[in-house]
């Protein structure tokens, strides 16, 4: 009897022809893809002259409130975040439609898209409230309620006034102040990147807070499904660029391509605008999204297999850890950008499933995401560091 979670086949069966045979092709496609972004946005940017672009900067509380809704992604800017939303609800009245175009169901099929916006949102704006004063001399994470525990909460405990509300409070109330420590007495002091921070804020807030959840008469689970839905038995060669697009909006807990295509838009415009607004005014751009896609298609070329099998597999959380952390912090060579990504495509998602199987139902597997995440950045971080100091990168 094979044990949960387990990937292997049960002895004796017939082993079908690997995805990552049929998936070859795409996967050359896809990395070319990556490597032009990392050869022509470069040249692009030293065309490119800062300006203003008119919509809200990182300056005002707006601008800072909207670029928190792609922290996560490392992008923090506004058109990102609009374009997100806009394309996400797009892609959620395409699924109650049935239109084929929708792409992968939004949300995971749950169809609690306005409620995980709701809650995130409301989040987000308890968070800034409570924290704003943290962020007047530098940046803080004050992001982290949108793509953790307010979201996970309406997955995992459906629609409703009661549960959404909840979600929202139980982030900006345990998530923020918990990243706030993680990132400033702990990732400053040690120069480790915030990253590291950020998500484990996201685990530990979200381990207290579906425990609460088990004590408040008015939160009542459903049945949680374990992820999205089946895939299906066979991936066609299209299925790659699409899955690699929908890992950059699963951190959103959205995990479409629409919506992924609606940030990366308005991220590219708010460069094109001003080169320094996205990544920190860093200037990294250019690396830091050729990371992302090498990243997203090494993860899901590779673990092509274990997404037909379980229907719905954790690639994306080497996509907002690992491969933005090791270009912040090791710069935009080559030996960076492809050695993040295959250490990331190769632990993180492993890892993470090894933690999601592990968990209570009735907690969100974003848990096992995200703690893979820490684990992830440390170990890659740590490992890249080494020929760094030998100065190899």
């Amino acid at each position: 009897m094979r044990p949960a979670g387990s990937d292997e086949a049960p002895v004796g069966a017939r082993r079908p022809v690997s995805a990552r045979i049929r998936l070859l092709p795409a996967l050359l496609c896809c990395c070319a893809v990556a490597a032009a972004v990392g050869l022509v946005l470069p040249v692009l940017q030293e065309r490119l002259t800062a300006g203003d672009a008119g919509w809200p900067t990182e300056a005002s509380w707006l601008g800072r409130l909207l670029g928190d809704l792609t922290e996560a992604q490392f992008y923090a800017v506004a058109p990102a975040g609009l374009g997100m939303l806009v394309l996400a609800v797009g892609a959620h009245l395409a699924a109650r439609r049935g239109l084929r175009l929708r792409g992968f169901d939004i949300s995971y099929g749950s169809g609690l898209l306005p409620w995980v916006v709701a809650a995130a949102l409301g989040g987000l704006l308890l968070s800034h409230a409570l924290w704003w004063w943290t962020r007047t001399g530098s940046w803080q994470p004050t992001f982290v309620p949108f793509v953790s525990v307010p979201p996970a909460v309406v997955l995992v405990y459906g629609a409703g006034w009661r549960v959404a509300p909840t979600a929202a409070v139980l982030g900006g109330v345990l998530s923020t102040p918990l990243a706030l420590a993680a990132v400033n007495l702990v990732c400053v002091p040690l120069g480790l990147p915030n990253v590291v921070g950020n998500v484990t804020g996201m685990w530990s807030s979200a381990l207290v807070a579906f425990a609460l959840c088990r004590r408040l008469p008015w939160m009542v689970p459903p049945a949680p499904p374990e992820g999205g839905g089946p895939e299906g038995p066979r991936q066609r060669v299209s299925w790659l660029p699409r899955r690699m697009l929908a890992d950059f909006t699963e951190a959103q807990f959205y995990g479409n391509e629409w919506a992924s295509l609606g940030m990366l838009a308005g991220l590219l415009l708010a460069w094109a605008a001003d080169p320094a607004a996205p990544v920190y005014g860093s200037g990294l751009l250019p690396a830091l999204l050729s990371a992302q896609l090498f990243t997203a298609a090494l993860g899901c070329w590779w673990h092509a297999d274990r997404w037909r099998r379980h229907g719905w597999y954790p690639t994306f959380v080497p996509v907002v850890s690992l491969a933005p952390a090791a270009v912040l912090t090791y710069g935009d060579g080559w030996a960076v950008i492809l050695g993040g990504a295959v250490i990331g495509a190769l632990l993180g998602p492993p890892l993470a499933r090894a933690i999601i199987v592990r968990l209570p139902a009735d907690f969100h597997p974003f848990i096992g995401s995200v703690a893979s995440m820490t684990v992830t950045t440390l170990v890659g971080i740590g490992i890249m560091g080494i020929p760094d100091a030998a100065g190899l990168l």
